[in-house]
Parts: C-alpha cells; structure tokens; sequence
C-alpha cells in the first residue's frame, strides 16, 4: 500500500521509524514502572481523589489535607523524554541516504525545528509541575517555543493563504486563493497556544489526556495514509509534507499508548502537566509540517468546545468562580463519579457573569441548583467533562472516559466527512 508506493530510501526510514516507535514503546513502559518510587521520592506525587482508597468523612466530604494512595505524578515527562531521543536517533537515518548535493536540508531544518519546539514544551509543562506557574507566565511561552519552527517554515517559502470555497469568491470578490501573509504566521502561534493549552484543561479523568492524544494522533496516522494514497506520485511537495509527519507522529503514538495504558483507570501513574504540553505541541508541530492546520482544529473541536464552554469560569472579567480543582466530584456510596459545582450569589456576579449565569440557565446548559437560605447558588462546573455527566449522569470513571474518547472520535469522523466530502463541493479540486 503506502510503502511501496515510497521510494526505496523512505522505505527504510519507514521500517527505521516502526522499529524505533516499538522500542520507545517498551523504553516508555519499563522506564515509568521503574521510576515511579523515585518520583514519589522527589515528591511528584499525588493522590487520585475519585477513589474509595481516598479518605472521606462520614457525609462523603474529603477530609484535609487529603490522604490516600501515593501515585506518581508528572510521568508524562518519561514518555516526552523517550519520543526526543526516538527523533533523535531516527533523523540521522532520514537523512542519512542522500547525497551531499542533494541533501534535504529544508526536510532537516523541519524536523530540527519541529523537535526542538517540542523539547521547549516538554521543559515548560514540567516546571509548570514542579513551579507550578501562573497563567501570566503559560499563555507566553508557547509563542516563544513555536517561533523556531515559523522561522523554518518561513524559509522555506511554504504557503501563507487559504483556498475560498466557489461559492463565496464572487460575493467576497476574491479568486480561488487569498494569500493572508502575516496574519496566517498569527494563526498558527494562536493554534500553537491553543493546543498546548487545551488538553491541559480538557483533563481531570483516569486516560482522558492520554486517550484524547491517541485519537488525535491515530486522526492524523489515518489523513497521512488516506492523503499518500490520493495524492499523485508527481507531486512530490505535498506527499513529502505527509510523510514529514507520519514520521513525527508514529514516534508519538508509540510513547503515549504506553502512558496511556498505565494511567487508565484505575491510574497507577499521572501524566502530570509535561504530558499535556508534550502532546498538545506535538499536534501544533506536525500540523505546521504537513500543512493541514485547518483540518487540526476540526480534530481538536472536543477541545475547543470545551475552552468556549469553559470561558465564563476561565476569565475573570465575566467572573463566575473557578475552583482550583473542576475536576468530577465521587459518590463514594456507589463508586461513580458526579458532577462538581461552584457556588456563587448571582446578583454579586458582574454583568457579564450574570449574563452567562442566564444563558447557561435558562438553555439549560449547566446544572443549576435552587439558592438556599443566604441565597447562594451551586452550579456545576463549566467544563465538557461536567457536561456530559450532567446529560447522561452519573457513572463509573472508566465508563465517562470511554463517553468523552466516543466524542473525540466522533469529531475525527466529522472531520474526514468534511475534508473528504463536503470540501469537493466547496473547491475545485482537493488534495
């Protein structure tokens, strides 16, 4: 199929990348079994408190400080690490058949730059699990860490505009292609921010980060494929782009289908922060590569949802309060998880607080409480995990990550039925 069709060359970088993702797999999964006691000694830690081995009160409330079962924390790290030095090893045999005079420079600079994104990353996410930094010092590193790779991408001459779809070129008054020059390079740092940060507040469940990453991925595996096979040999830019990235990506599932395996319920490690940057960058870096970025945002339109739907709480200028954990609440009782709630007086909520609180009330898209005696309201918190618990209530934790991993797959199936469907009546041709 796709490998024969590869050149001979590509072909054995095709055989030197499985080979190498196999061994980051087993690298991944003995390395954390391994070093989860040294992790716990070094204090990255923490206590899963959706469990019954978690200590409660009598009327289910968690007792403070918590205690419970000491699982290792920030794991994520161990797989981010193990990818690096996959990619390590494997772009010197990528490049390693050509010729001097026909060297790939441009494929190496992409691959140096795209990596060298991704270690910035993975460094940001585990000082954001040691340090644990504000949202001040996050929101800005990502630019800074995505800027090697524009500067690569620039240099390269690689495409700055978007297709228009027939029907709007005469009302728009535009031909088939606009170029948007520099603000396409804005897009694609505001996309760099977006994903790095979107898997870190779309978590809070045993293999929601990890598995959410893996769909992603497996979306991606499955566009290079589909795009390698539709794509003429004769167009030798576009295919070389897909294989850029079924390079990068192949690596990356190998090491979180590891991570993801230890951390599904019930987790016997956490992925930590580190993970959340790893992977969310990841998808930013080979979305760049393979020029498919448009098509990255409908894969991550789960998250996305859930960073709109999550917009009252997470901005202090509309003002509904966030509590520090928005992750589920646990009915002890019957081992399941609920939804967790926020507590505020509507009428001391600023306006625009208070026009959320009546959208999400009055549309029923939050579970609203009755005020009680002093007037205070609960109502659950605004994240899609809370939302899927509110519509299709309360279960067991495994249970609501295979829900939430459903809807992830869903959006993908959406995605290929828009790209490779609907867009063949919005273009004249799709490649």
């Amino acid at each position: 199929g796709v490998a024969q069709a590869f050149p001979r060359h590509k072909q054995v970088s095709l055989a030197v990348n499985l080979g190498l993702s196999a061994a980051g797999y087993a690298a991944t999964t003995s390395t954390i079994q391994m070093m989860g006691p040294s992790f716990i000694a070094a204090r990255l830690r923490g206590i899963d408190l959706n469990k019954r081995t978690t200590r409660r009160d009598a009327a289910g409330a968690l007792v403070r400080p918590v205690e419970g079962v000491e699982i290792p924390e920030s794991m994520g790290t161990v797989s981010a690490t193990v990818f690096i030095l996959v990619m390590s090893v494997f772009i010197p045999f990528a490049c390693s058949v050509y010729e001097r005079q026909h060297f790939p420079h441009a494929d190496l600079a992409e691959y140096l730059a795209a990596v060298l994104t991704i270690t910035f990353a993975t460094l940001m996410g585990f000082a954001d699990d040691v340090l644990d930094l504000r949202w001040r010092h996050k929101i800005p590193l990502p630019f800074l860490a995505t800027l090697p790779l524009l500067l690569v991408y620039y240099a390269n001459g690689n495409e700055t505009g978007v297709m228009v779809p027939s029907q709007f070129r005469r009302w728009l008054g535009v031909g088939e292609y606009v170029d948007l020059g520099v603000c396409f390079y804005l897009f694609l740092l505001v996309l760099s921010v977006f994903s790095t940060h979107a898997i870190n507040i779309y978590a809070g469940v045993n293999g929601l980060e990890a598995g959410q990453s893996v769909v992603i991925g497996i979306s991606v595996l499955i566009l290079n494929i589909v795009q390698l096979h539709r794509i003429p040999l004769q167009h030798v830019e576009y295919r070389e782009q897909h294989v850029q990235t079924m390079f990068l990506i192949i690596p990356f599932l190998s090491v979180s289908i590891a991570l993801l395996r230890l951390n599904w319920f019930p987790a016997r490690v956490f992925v930590g922060d580190t993970y959340c940057y790893f992977a969310g960058m990841t998808f930013a870096a080979v979305c760049i590569v393979g020029h498919f970025s448009k098509t990255m945002v409908l894969f991550m339109l789960p998250q996305l949802i859930n960073f709109v739907y999550s917009c009252p709480q997470l901005f202090r200028f509309i003002g509904i309060p966030i509590p520090r954990h928005r992750m589920p609440a646990f009915d002890a009782e019957r081992g399941f998880v609920k939804n967790s709630y926020t507590e505020f007086r509507p009428e001391e909520l600023r306006s625009a607080g208070k026009a959320a609180y009546w959208v999400l009330k009055t549309f029923r898209l939050a579970h609203v409480l009755p005020p009680d005696e002093g007037g205070v309201v609960k109502m659950s918190n605004l994240t899609l995990i809370n939302f899927v618990l509110y519509v299709l209530g309360p279960c067991r934790e495994d249970v609501l990550c295979v829900r939430l991993l459903v809807l992830q797959c869903i959006s993908s199936a959406l995605c290929f039925a828009i790209r490779f469907g609907l867009a063949s009546y919005a273009f004249d041709a799709t490649l």
